[in-house]
């Protein structure tokens, strides 16, 4: 199995390891080739090896085993958005949380531009494992790079996993803090004008990709 098979068995005991997936549930993936590897569907994570990943076509031809249920809304992201090199998909608690409200997440704190823009955007709710539930992901994250998934969960991508597993932290912790304010009352909102400052600021923020 290629290395990328290593590095998705890295991420996956990251991201179980901060809470943010666990038992069979969320599914990760890095783009290769002409395609990506993909967690395998229904093997526990603390039993997954580098062995149970799946390659899987952009033609949705699996190669060596049986993907995640999930594997459309992967190979939808990679198909649509070039600068995807990674796909993070959980059920984190306070993602899950808010996404049965089935309502947007608004610019309560400078942060939701993690998500590409003045909102983190809930899709509509269609049974798991769908083509109906990846085009509404794909609505979703029209001009974003995370949403919230109706009554399921969350996705986000990033050039790598590295960037994708950050931004799904960074998606769990904004919910949090955003069910934790709301307890207190009606959060004041940041302005279309204060995201958009953000999100100027955002592309020159961190360290230079470019740069090693």
């Amino acid at each position: 199995m290629s290395g990328a098979a290593q590095v998705v068995l890295s991420a996956c005991h990251r991201l179980v390891a901060d809470g943010l997936i666990q038992g069979t549930s969320g599914n990760v993936s890095q783009r290769e080739g002409d395609g990506f590897v993909i967690t395998p569907s229904g093997v526990p994570y603390d039993v997954i090896t580098p062995q149970s990943m799946v390659h899987v076509g952009l033609d949705g031809v699996p190669q060596g085993g049986k993907p995640s249920s999930e594997w459309r809304m992967h190979r939808d992201i990679y198909a649509a958005r070039a600068e995807a090199g990674a796909v993070v998909h959980t059920h984190s608690p306070y993602a899950t949380a808010l996404s049965c409200l089935r309502a947007d997440i608004p610019p309560f704190h400078y942060m939701i531009a993690i998500a590409g823009g003045s909102s983190l955007r809930c899709s509509d709710y269609a049974l798991f494992g769908t083509q109906a539930l990846s085009d509404a992901m794909l609505r979703a994250l029209e001009g974003r790079s995370a949403c919230l998934l109706g009554n399921h969960g969350m996705i986000c991508f990033g050039r790598d996993l590295a960037d994708a597993m950050h931004r799904a932290a960074e998606v769990e912790s904004l919910c949090q803090h955003y069910i934790l304010a709301c307890q207190m009352g009606a959060p004041t909102l940041l302005s279309e004008a204060e995201m958009a400052q953000v999100q100027a600021r955002f592309k020159t923020y961190g360290p230079d990709p470019t740069k090693g």
